[in-house]
């Protein structure tokens, strides 16, 4: 069982340079209600370290790259976003590390949801609780 699943975004090729598109509902499985990135991540540092009640989200390596570690609370995996026409979905109810930032990485966020932080889940063991209630 794959906890996320990368998406390859229509790349236009222009001697200019190249151009990504994403849009919601043909490229990106869901409706975009708010866009964030983080940048100037301190090397050795994280993000993330949660997990969304409701909210699917696209990952999308803009500059450089980062690992990105998906854990259902039984199963985890590890992928590595690097090419700016990438995304990785991540499900609602999926527990999410960013790290390993590169110098210079830029990692843009599609979210299905505003912010709520009663969407989230930033305790390791209050997720595994979590997940035992929603059986």
């Amino acid at each position: 069982m794959k906890l996320g699943k990368l998406i390859t975004l229509p790349k236009i090729v222009d001697p200019r340079g190249n151009l990504t598109v994403a849009e919601q509902y043909k490229n990106v499985p869901f409706n975009i209600k708010r866009v964030y990135w983080t940048y100037d991540i301190p090397s050795g540092s994280y993000r993330g370290g949660h997990a969304h009640k409701h909210c699917r989200e696209m990952l999308v390596a803009i500059s450089g790259s980062f690992s990105v570690i998906l854990n259902n609370g039984k199963d985890e995996e590890t992928y590595l976003l690097n090419h700016p026409d990438q995304g990785l979905i991540v499900d609602r109810g999926i527990w999410r590390t960013l790290e390993d930032f590169s110098s210079g990485a830029v990692c843009l966020v599609l979210a299905e949801d505003e912010f709520s932080e009663d969407d989230y889940i930033r305790d390791y063991q209050e997720y595994i609780k979590y997940l035992e209630c929603s059986k």
